[in-house]
Order: C-alpha cells, then sequence, then structure tokens
C-alpha cells in the first residue's frame, strides 16, 4: 500500500482529532486532541496511543482548541520527539490552552483525592504540567502559505481557516498525492474572525462536520444575548456564559461591548473569569491581520469586563449573589471554573445559563441543551433550576450551508471526500449532500479506519457501480 490516512479520532465523534498520514515509513499526525464527552470517549484518552509516539515524525496542528491539541502532552510524555508544526498564533494560545488544560487536569485529581469522589483510590492527571513544558519545546511555527519539507517525503503548507486565531488548513503532498485537512472552518459572516481561504485542488480533502446536518439559525445574537441578561437582571440574578476561553469568549464581549455602546445593556457587573482569555487579549493584538477588529473596538471589548485571575477572587464571586454576568471556561461545561459558578448558582431560578455554542454528547452541556435539570457535579447531583438558553447563532462553525458553499469553491472534485468531527447524524447528513448536491465521493470513516491517498489520475476515476448504487439510494 503507498501513502495511506489513519482516522485514529473525530472518525465517530466530534472530538479527538487525529489523522495519522504514513508513506514509505514515514509517519506524520494531523492533530492530537483530546476526546471529550460521553465515558467511552473519554476513555479513550488514557488507552496507549493505537501506533507508538516514537515511531512518528512529526505533527502538524491545525488550531488550539483542546479537542484538536490537547492530547499533545500524553503524546510526547510517552515518547513523542518529533516537530509540532503549528502557525505563530497557534502556538502562542497553545502555551496558554494545554498549561491551563494540564493545571485543571493535577486541581481536578487534587479535589478528588482530598473528597474522595473519585473511584480511583490515587486519582491521577492526564498529564502534568511538566509534560506541557516539555511539548511546547518541540514547536515549530510555520506561517500561513510557507510550503516546507517536514519529514521524509511529506511536505506542508497552511492556510487560513477563520473559525480562532491561529486556525488552518493543513495540506500535505505525500507519496504523489495531497490531502487537504480543514480543521475547524469559520464562518464567512463571522463578527470576529476572516472568512476560510478557498478550497484549492486535492485529491483527498477531510471535512469537518460539527454542523453538517443544520443552519445556523438567522437571530440575532447580539439581541437575544441583550434580552436573557436584561430579563434575568430584573429580578436580582445571574447570567451564567460558560465560554471557550478562546474565540468564543471575544465573540461574546464583542456583542456585550456592542450591546453597551448602543444602551441596551443594563447597568450590571460583567466578570470575565478565566485567566486564558485574559492572556488571549494580548494575543490578537498581536494578530490584527487575522480578524476584523480595530484596536479600539478590542480595547473596548476588554475593558468591558472586569478580569478575575487569582482563585481566592473566582471563590469570591460565588458568594457575590446578582444582578451579575460570568463568563468562564469551559464552553460545554466539561470542566474549569465555570462548574464551581454552576455549583453556586445553578439551583436557583432567578438564574441563567446561557449556552452559546455547539456542545458535543455526553457534555453536561449538550445535557442542558437536551431538557436535564439535574447534573453530576463533583461527586453528586445537582439540580438545575435556572433558566437555560442556547443561542446557536455565536457558532464559529461554519454551518452545512456555508461548507457546502466551500466546497464549491474548489476548481475540481476531490478523489475522495472524508468527511469527520462531527456526531453520526451530522457527519451523515453532510456525506449524502456532498454525494448528491456536489456529485462528489464522499464517506464518513469508522475510527481506526485506514485510506489510501490516491494521486491526481485516480481523481477522475468513476466510483464502482455497486458503491455508487448504494450512494445514489441515500
Amino acid at each position: 500500500m503507498g501513502a495511506s490516512i489513519r482516522f485514529l479520532g473525530a472518525a465517530d465523534t466530534v472530538t479527538g482529532s487525529r489523522h495519522l498520514v504514513e508513506s514509505e515509513g514515514t509517519r506524520v499526525l494531523v492533530d492530537c486532541g483530546l476526546f471529550q464527552g460521553y465515558k467511552v470517549l473519554r476513555a479513550r484518552n488514557r488507552q496507549p496511543f493505537p501506533v507508538a509516539p516514537a515511531t512518528i515524525d512529526a505533527v502538524v496542528l491545525t488550531h488550539a482548541h483542546l479537542d484538536h491539541s490537547g492530547h499533545l502532552p500524553a503524546l510526547v510524555r510517552d515518547g513523542f520527539a518529533g516537530r509540532i508544526l503549528a502557525t505563530p498564533g497557534t502556538i502562542e494560545l497553545a502555551a496558554i490552552l494545554l498549561a491551563d488544560s494540564a493545571y485543571l487536569m493535577e486541581e481536578e485529581a487534587r479535589h478528588a483525592a482530598s473528597r474522595h469522589w473519585s473511584r480511583h483510590a490515587e486519582p491521577r492527571p492526564l498529564y502534568t504540567s511538566e509534560d506541557v513544558r516539555r511539548t511546547m519545546a518541540r514547536f515549530e511555527p510555520l506561517d500561513f502559505h510557507e510550503q516546507r519539507r517536514i519529514a521524509p517525503g511529506v511536505d506542508a503548507r497552511l492556510v487560513h481557516a477563520g473559525h480562532i486565531l491561529g486556525a488552518a488548513q493543513a495540506r500535505l503532498d505525500v507519496g504523489g498525492a495531497t490531502v487537504h485537512v480543514t480543521g475547524d472552518l469559520g464562518r464567512a459572516d463571522d463578527p470576529l474572525m476572516r472568512p476560510p481561504e478557498p478550497l484549492e485542488a486535492t485529491d483527498v480533502l477531510v471535512v469537518e462536520s460539527t454542523y453538517g446536518d443544520r443552519a445556523h439559525p438567522t437571530g440575532d445574537p447580539e439581541r437575544q444575548l441583550g434580552d436573557v441578561i436584561r430579563r434575568v437582571a430584573r429580578r436580582g440574578g445571574v447570567v451564567l456564559i460558560p465560554a471557550f476561553a478562546v474565540g468564543r469568549t471575544e465573540t461574546v464581549l464583542l456583542h456585550l461591548s456592542r450591546l453597551a455602546d448602543r444602551g441596551e445593556l443594563p447597568d450590571v457587573p460583567i466578570y470575565l473569569n478565566s485567566p486564558m482569555a485574559v492572556d488571549a487579549a494580548e494575543i490578537y493584538e498581536q494578530h490584527p491581520e487575522e480578524h476584523r477588529l480595530g484596536h479600539e473596538e478590542l480595547e473596548r471589548m476588554y475593558r468591558l469586563a472586569r478580569r478575575v485571575t487569582t482563585v481566592d477572587d473566582s471563590k469570591l464571586l460565588n458568594l457575590r449573589g446578582g444582578p451579575l454576568v460570568i463568563i468562564s471556561a469551559s464552553g460545554m461545561l466539561t470542566g474549569g471554573r465555570i462548574l464551581h459558578h454552576l455549583e453556586a448558582y445553578g439551583s436557583d431560578p432567578r438564574n441563567a445559563i446561557v449556552l452559546t455554542g455547539f456542545q458535543a454528547g455526553g457534555t453536561r452541556g449538550a445535557a442542558l441543551q437536551g431538557g436535564e435539570r439535574s447534573l453530576r457535579l463533583f461527586g453528586h447531583d445537582l439540580p438545575i433550576r435556572a433558566e437555560v438558553a442556547t443561542i446557536e447563532s455565536m457558532s464559529a462553525h461554519a454551518d452545512a450551508e456555508q461548507l457546502l458553499a466551500w466546497m464549491r469553491t474548489a476548481p475540481e472534485a476531490p478523489g475522495m471526500t472524508w468527511v469527520v468531527h462531527g456526531e453520526a447524524h451530522a457527519a451523515d447528513t453532510l456525506r449524502a449532500r456532498i454525494r448528491r448536491e456536489l456529485g462528489w465521493r464522499a464517506r464518513v470513516p469508522e475510527h481506526g479506519q485506514v485510506a489510501a491517498l490516491e494521486p491526481a489520475p485516480a481523481r477522475a476515476a468513476p466510483m464502482p457501480d455497486a458503491v455508487a448504487a448504494i450512494d445514489a439510494s441515500i
């Protein structure tokens, strides 16, 4: 078998992005993310990596979100000694996100041990702060549009993906074929980030499908956010906004600052309780070419919120009471300081929890979005009586229509399109639309599946009759 791609993650779920490209003894991994959500998925984080980490020559990281980067420290700890290639913005954000991830894992292990709510006698973090330090030493910047030989017989180039600062689409030339991995694609109409670059000709396309079965609502997210805050403020409540510290937090702050500029925000204190988000502000200032905001708007945006950095100040917020707004990570309620705020305020009907983006199956955010009103938290069940609101139009992912519009920018059809990074229904719905509306060959890979990377001559080859008949019927 010549060059191939092995789907080691994000093949049956949204999270855990890991795509292994192999050719003539060379191995390059595109992304190395954490699995999140259901227990059966999270258990994969603790399992030995499917190939020996020491046999991987290089890693290409599309962006810094933990479902794409969060397993890197474990990979390095277990023997990976190659380079990790990423854009400068991604490296800067990864330093913040991975350090915070390790800190939270270590803190959770200590908390579980002291409160005896873990099933393990000696709870251990998946990795440590020292593992992160060693991982960051392996990073090497790869500028947008720079073509570089990153391993024997493998060239890489990164192009803009939108989504968050530093996010890239990865293009690898290997074994006479080109594979294009989207990572997470941003929206053409995103208020913060610039749109993704068009799709160039490629032999194999690996495309995300987070919103592959839906279109973003057309409602105005600023109006929706303002309505919730005004409603809760009138009853003296607390608005909790779980938000990813990089990307979503900036979008939330942008909408809040614009509401404030128009006089549509009540006079209530807003707290940004995320040291990561505080650090990320400076990085956005350093990369103005990637986003739509000028210096003055960035300053107004961050000036609006009172920043909380210490653990003691975070604890004091839980005693303060409303009216107030708290923005804190993580965005799907999988961990972080937001859980302590949820424990303090989630049971009071005067309060509200505002979900601002995709909630992966098996997460607390998805449970709330699905109507659950009791969450398992720190070893006990917490009744949720607070109002729960969802503002899906704030997502930083392209929806199904935008994904298809982006694919239509390709000068010719890929030889094969693999649909990843989506729940089963979303991925298969997008696959069917790609086949039906674009006439492209498309598949949803199974976890662990290996597929050939066929060079350009195979691109024009017709599908086998049996396969075409099956596809046409779906």
